[in-house]
């Protein structure tokens, strides 16, 4: 995605710091952070990471993701250089899969790497399911003990080549992993509000923002990441779920206390 696209896109550290602040003041807890050029471009740069996380951390508490998918076509290196900072979370994708017009590359001994520098500095993983065999991966990281419950899953449907954003899909996914784990499903394009309406009904948890998404409804454009969280919170108020707070997050997701 670029401005072209979507003129609201954050990219410099204190536009990126705002938006995180806003997200967190309407509900958000999770931060799921991705770097970019000040001219769009992405970049898993460390400096660029050090900028953001300094920024959003001025701002607000808000749990702060690392993702090391990065873009399509990045060097694992390149992917894990930001690790070094230490951040809250960072996402393990457990598979290859098309997507669109592109291949997301993550074979077995790129996961491995992946895997590896997260646990050196002692992160808490998230594991992106974008179909069925991911969900396999995790068996075998399970059994071979490079991975053990609990931990976090972000089930990604609706991505062109992989799963598709079902009812079906996100109900098989979320019997499939191993009890005591906690879930969030990331619906992608139109299907976003529909997946996660579904996910709160079923207990589960939600991603929502312009990485899956950046229409707020059919022809408009959304004018922040904040409405998406805005409307989440509503849907989930209508049906009796409160948005955790940040310690709660803490405490579902097993990470460390922040002293007050």
């Amino acid at each position: 995605m670029t401005r072209s696209q979507q003129p609201r896109l954050p990219l410099l550290p204190d536009e990126v710091g705002e938006e995180y602040r806003r997200a967190f003041d309407a509900g958000a807890t999770i931060g799921h952070v991705h770097g970019r050029r000040p001219d769009g471009v992405p970049t898993q740069d460390l400096e660029t990471f050090r900028a953001y996380a300094a920024a959003i951390r001025a701002r607000c508490p808000i749990i702060q993701q690392f993702s090391t998918g990065g873009a399509v076509g990045m060097a694992v290196e390149e992917r894990i250089a930001a690790l070094s900072l230490r951040p809250d979370m960072a996402t393990l994708t457990l598979g290859t899969c098309n997507f669109g017009d592109d291949v997301f590359e993550n074979s077995l001994p790129t996961i491995r790497t992946i895997l590896e520098r997260i646990r050196s500095f002692g992160i808490a993983p998230e594991l992106e399911i974008f179909d069925d065999g991911m969900l396999g991966t995790a068996d075998v990281l399970f059994a071979k003990g490079l991975l053990a419950p609990p931990v976090h899953f972000d089930f990604v449907l609706g991505v062109p080549g992989a799963a598709a954003a079902t009812p079906e899909n996100l109900l098989h996914f979320a019997r499939s992993i191993p009890n005591g784990c906690t879930w969030t499903v990331a619906g992608i394009g139109r299907r976003q509000t529909a997946m996660a309406t579904l996910a709160i009904a079923m207990g589960g948890h939600v991603r929502v923002g312009f990485e899956d998404n950046i229409w707020y409804r059919k022809g408009e454009l959304a004018d922040s990441n904040v409405r998406f969280v805005e409307r989440v919170v509503r849907i989930a108020r209508e049906v009796g779920r409160e948005p955790a707070s940040i310690g709660e997050a803490r405490a579902l997701l097993r990470l460390p206390a922040v002293a007050a």
